[in-house]
């Protein structure tokens, strides 16, 4: 595979159009399973507000993941992503409803490299707070 996207198609400056990414307990359960994460503040309501939180919290990896997805569907191709990394800002509280939490993924080209390669900043957001800062992919283009 290969990306879809072009090198000559980008340009600095460029928006890649925001994605949302819902996010429910459940999602939260089944990432711990995968992963192996099985800290209760991202399962247990109880144990999280004992601890201080608001409400249960999404794995911060879970949230990262959530970025390089982004990036990924952007590209076309997963093995495009050749560097990702983040820091963490903000918890993401996913409430017990049918609706969860909701997190935003933006992107903007911020510069374009020698050898067909483009690094893209992210923005992360949920409930108008970022989550993520200092998100960056280099990512090979064809």
């Amino acid at each position: 595979m290969a990306a879809t996207v072009k090198y000559d198609d980008v340009e600095v400056g460029q928006e890649i159009p925001a994605a949302d990414y819902p996010v429910r307990r459940v999602d939260l359960v089944m990432y711990a399973g995968a992963s192996g994460d099985f800290n209760p503040i991202h399962w247990n309501e109880r144990f999280a507000k004992t601890v201080g939180l608001p409400d249960v919290i999404a794995h911060g990896m879970f949230t990262m993941a959530q970025g390089g997805r982004f990036v990924t569907d952007w590209a076309g191709d997963p093995a495009a992503v050749v560097d990702y990394g983040v820091r963490f800002s903000s918890m993401v509280v996913v409430p017990d409803d049918d609706r969860g939490a909701v997190i935003t993924v933006s992107g903007r080209i911020e510069d374009k490299l020698e050898d067909k390669r483009v690094v893209v900043a992210l923005t992360a957001t949920c409930d108008g707070s970022r989550v993520l800062s200092k998100a960056r992919a280099v990512v090979q283009l064809s």
